[in-house]
């Protein structure tokens, strides 16, 4: 039986008193049941809702955002209470609804699962014209919807195991209102950046430098729960009130205050405020040398604490009398580098490398400038800016230092954890590091944040999703983190909440290149090819000079088809980077998509040059190679590649697909079916039916191709980007089916001269 499980928002709609009134009024029952379709079918419509069936007198429903479901169901009660108005009481329709995140089975157009049974219990606790709503979409709408939200509590359903939080939206009409404000954890809290008042404006960086040190210092005791610095610091200089921020960061405390420069002296004025009463709960000033800063770090880190009534462990105490003992300038130079590391960009990486290096050069002892330096090469790495045998063993050599210099610091083992993962693809040794590193700093964002995407990378998302959570709760206004959710939404099928996720995480950092960069590839995957544009054009007018920006803008060009323009753009990027093997390897890319196959091969061995390890330009000379019939070198390529990867690494799949190819393009058939069949029932997630449709439709197969090119674009998977231009589809381009596609991928017709002849093989079939 065909089935497949995904993670989908179920709303359940119900029209109450509904029964009855068809037993009494059999003819007004089916008039007013004719008149409710109409009113929400078009609403389901337009917030992309599909009808999975009528239930008598209501509606099963899926959508792809938990957003979109909340926003749906808001405006189905407004709807229906504005027609209610002009309305005697029996011709009013007042329905319930109900509205869930979980897991679903699709089988035969119908929904099966928890998911649609707790949907199923949770709207007959909406009172009438009312919307209930679980925990798990209230995690994804609670800061997005116009109307507030009030909670019901734990709800015993039936069937349901485990006690279920709900909440229901408080319309104007509602007879619930909001609750009062629930106690709340007090050592949920935020750390304002502290206000600069000394005489010289250039101070400025050292009273940003002592609100790091202070989140830095707090964060490191395991009872509190500290916001990042990264979005304490949106709040710079802002006119909010406490109440406010503890609202938009969700915490109960905040720490602000001044500090005050002079000479060598140092003034710091502090107040401890709970944000719901706004009442201070702890103030003091510290007038001191500047030398003694870290230990008035250390003290004030006790002092809060203390009021917080939150014990300190032994080796937090130690650690306090160690950090109070620091030199206060090498301190500061080290936050600068996190500065620079935390724009991600190219030019800012290696700055951060610059000043770490100096930070280890004043204080060789100082473990985490070695982490930080982990950092900076593995992420150069990742982005292809350095060759993974140059930046790696860097980046591993000072991983390690720091982790000998304090076996204990959660940066170090995340570093670590970081090249095990993604460099070396010892997942399980990976795991543990991550998981070792959250036990030591709870409240360290970034190992969260990386562990939540090895988990994802292992098809974990579930897990995924709720780590990313609690890095998100830890620093809720970091774009790289705001982003990197969006990544796990759409992975998990929640494409419209995903882009919704990334314009929000683009929002909260318009100069934020990545973010331009990355919205871009979503807008890309989602058929928006000049929104898509268009943030890649924001991206060039903030760095114009960047490497990454013009690769990824050609790279645009090439999905589209426009192979002038996309090599002629890469020319420059490797005039640029002529070293840089993400830059060769587009290049090759761009050759093969242009069918200029021979210089393909060329471009990509000198690919292979600059970065012997490299797998994703193994894989495609290997493609390169079956076209152009040289069969043997191919599949030697696909078996180099994949000596290379992890075993859970979903490029596996492409080369499963490229060797079937391969095999048929050898005569091979009937490995290459029995190989087909293999990777079809292999997995699921973002790539396979990809994949797959391209492996069939390569093979001459139309129908099954087309076929898994539906599943394919159910997923959205990123692989649709290449529709247009991937050899392998080129069978199907004259079939008003495959167009189809093509135009729902927002793609502009086809031409019959679209697609260059290849240079350097003959047609194949």
């Amino acid at each position: 039986m065909d089935e497949e499980r995904r993670l989908s928002a179920i709303m359940i709609t119900d029209i109450v008193g509904y029964t009855l009134l068809g037993q009494t009024n059999e003819d007004l029952s089916l008039e007013l049941l004719q008149e409710h379709d109409a009113i929400l079918r078009p609403l389901f419509a337009s917030h992309g809702g599909r009808v999975v069936k009528a239930m008598g007198d209501g509606f099963l429903v899926e959508f792809a955002s938990a957003l979109e479901a909340t926003r749906c169901a808001i405006a189905i009660q407004e709807a229906l209470h504005a027609r209610n108005a002009s309305h005697p009481p029996e011709r009013r329709i007042r329905i319930r609804i109900g509205v869930h995140v979980g897991d679903v089975v699709h089988r035969q157009g119908d929904l099966f699962g928890d998911g649609v049974n707790i949907t199923s219990r949770i709207a007959p606790l909406a009172e009438p014209e009312g919307v209930c709503i679980s925990a798990q979409v209230y995690d994804h709408v609670w800061n997005k919807i116009h109307l507030p939200l009030a909670s019901m509590g734990k709800q015993a359903l039936k069937n349901v195991r485990v006690p279920t939080e709900v909440y229901c939206v408080v319309f104007p009409w509602s007879e619930v209102r909001p609750e009062d404000p629930r106690p709340v954890d007090r050592t949920r809290i935020a750390v304002l950046p502290l206000t600069n008042i000394s005489p010289d404006p250039a101070d400025a960086f050292f009273a940003d430098g002592m609100t790091e040190e202070l989140i830095f210092t707090l964060s490191r005791i395991r009872g509190l729960r500290v916001i990042a610095q990264t979005s304490v610091m949106k709040y710079k200089g802002t006119q909010k009130s406490v109440a406010e921020i503890g609202q938009e960061l969700r915490v109960a405390t905040v720490l602000e205050g001044s500090v005050r420069k002079v000479d060598h002296r140092v003034r710091i004025n502090l107040q401890l405020v709970d944000t719901q009463s706004e009442e201070h709960l702890w103030s003091e000033a510290y007038d001191r040398q500047l030398e003694d800063v870290l230990a008035i770090q250390s003290e004030i880190a006790r002092k809060v604490a203390e009021v917080l009534e939150v014990k300190l462990l032994a080796g937090e105490e130690r650690r306090l009398q160690q950090r109070a003992a620091r030199d206060v300038d090498i301190y500061m130079l080290y936050l600068k580098g996190r500065h620079f590391w935390n724009q991600r960009s190219e030019s800012g990486l290696k700055r951060a490398i610059e000043i770490f290096r100096d930070v280890i050069a004043a204080d060789p002892h100082y473990a985490l400038a070695y982490a930080g330096l982990a950092d900076s090469y593995s992420v150069l790495a990742s982005q292809g800016h350095l060759p993974l045998h140059e930046a790696i063993p860097k980046a591993k050599e000072a991983a390690q230092k720091a982790l000998e210099l304090d076996e204990n610091l959660a940066e170090a083992h995340t570093s670590l954890a970081l090249i095990e993962w993604l460099f070396e693809h010892a997942l399980d040794r990976a795991t543990a590091r991550f998981k070792r590193a959250i036990e030591q700093n709870p409240n360290y964002a970034t190992a969260r944040h990386w562990y939540a995407n090895l988990l994802s990378d292992m098809g974990r998302t579930s897990e995924a999703l709720a780590e990313m959570k609690r890095a998100l709760a830890l620093d809720p206004l970091s774009p790289i983190i705001n982003m990197a959710m969006s990544g796990i939404l759409w992975a998990s099928g929640q494409f419209s909440e995903a882009l919704d996720q990334h314009r929000r995480a683009q929002a909260l950092a318009a100069d934020f290149v990545q973010g331009h960069l990355s919205l871009a590839s979503v807008l890309q995957t989602a058929g928006k090819w000049a929104e898509a544009e268009a943030e890649l054009n924001k991206a060039l007018d903030l760095d114009p000079n960047s490497s990454t920006v013009r690769r990824m803008y050609a790279e645009h060009l090439l999905y589209l088809g426009r192979f002038d323009e996309a090599l002629e753009t890469l020319h420059k990027v490797l005039v640029m980077e002529p070293d840089s093997p993400v830059a060769n390897h587009a290049y090759g890319q761009a050759l093969l998509l242009a069918r200029q196959y021979e210089e393909a091969v060329a471009q990509l061995v000198r690919t292979l040059d600059h970065d012997p390890e490299g797998i994703h330009p193994r894989v495609t000379l290997g493609i390169v190679y079956t076209l152009l019939g040289r069969y043997e070198q191919a599949l030697e390529a696909f078996r180099q590649a994949e000596a290379r990867l992890a075993q859970t690494d979903r490029l596996r799949t492409e080369i499963h697909a490229c060797r079937i190819v391969t095999y048929a393009g050898m005569g091979e058939m009937t490995t290459a079916g029995e190989n087909l069949k293999a990777l079809e029932v292999k997995g699921s997630g973002l790539g396979h039916a990809f994949m797959v449709a391209g492996a069939h439709i390569a093979l001459g197969h139309l129908d099954e191709g087309l076929a898994w090119l539906e599943r394919s674009y159910q997923t959205r998977d990123p692989g649709l980007r290449l529709l247009k231009v991937h050899p392998w589809f080129d069978g199907a381009r004259s079939d008003p089916r495959f167009q189809d596609y093509l135009a729902k991928m927002g793609f502009p017709p086809e031409e019959g001269a679209a697609l260059p002849h290849p240079k350097g093989a003959e047609q194949r079939r």
